[in-house]
């Protein structure tokens, strides 16, 4: 499936399947480590999402279009942080993204501009049990497929991949960051909920991408 506006709306509408379906995981691991409100914040913002879409008068023209909707959504439904971290995401992402059809190098400048705009927001870095665990990665993953040759949605899959294993990676890490870092030693042992939202999302980036 070409990277363009339409993918671009699946890839929102699969998005908020997925996150439907792992509504109870994202909130137990969150119950763990944290409030225990990230899976359901995140499944009341992309349900929210999708209504957006479907109400608007006129379709979305460009993938940047489709991404700033996403990103002023979220960042007016979802709450704690990570309504502000992935809306910042989100608007980054679409920034960089004004092409009618993103190619490689584009998917790379999408996930990379992602990354820049949670780090600029959270203020976080690696290995601190946080969503930036998995977009390290994913960004690393992308810039490697995109300079071996590989398809856009190729990009997207490796990107999706290394995100999975960078959600896993978090699960011995002590989180020293946000409100997981109240638990100190005991964050040990679990797995980082942003983290693996972040991964979900990826991956139905890149399921969408290879469906077509």
């Amino acid at each position: 499936m070409a990277l363009d506006v339409a993918w671009a709306q699946t890839w929102v509408r699969r998005t908020a399947e997925v996150i439907a379906e792992h509504r109870e995981e994202l909130i137990e691991l969150d119950r763990q480590i944290g409030d225990g409100d990230h899976g359901e914040n995140m499944n009341r913002g992309f349900t929210a999402v999708v209504g957006k879409l479907d109400a608007l008068d006129e379709a979305p023209a460009h993938v940047a279009d489709v991404l700033k909707l996403v990103a002023t959504t979220l960042m007016s439904t979802v709450g704690g942080a990570a309504g502000p971290l992935y809306g910042t995401a989100y608007l980054r992402a679409a920034k960089v993204t004004g092409l009618e059809e993103l190619d490689a190098p584009a998917v790379v400048a999408m996930i990379e501009a992602g990354l820049e705009g949670i780090v600029a927001r959270g203020k976080a870095t690696t290995g601190e049990k946080t969503m930036v665990d998995a977009w390290t990665p994913a960004g690393s993953a992308a810039q490697e497929a995109a300079s071996g040759g590989a398809s856009p949605a190729e990009v997207l899959a490796a990107a999706a991949t290394a995100a999975e294993e960078g959600a896993v990676a978090t699960i011995p890490m002590v989180a020293t960051k946000g409100r997981a870092s109240y638990l100190g030693e005991r964050s040990a042992g679990h797995q980082d909920p942003g983290a693996t939202s972040t991964a979900l999302i990826l991956r139905a980036a890149a399921d969408t991408a290879a469906a077509g």
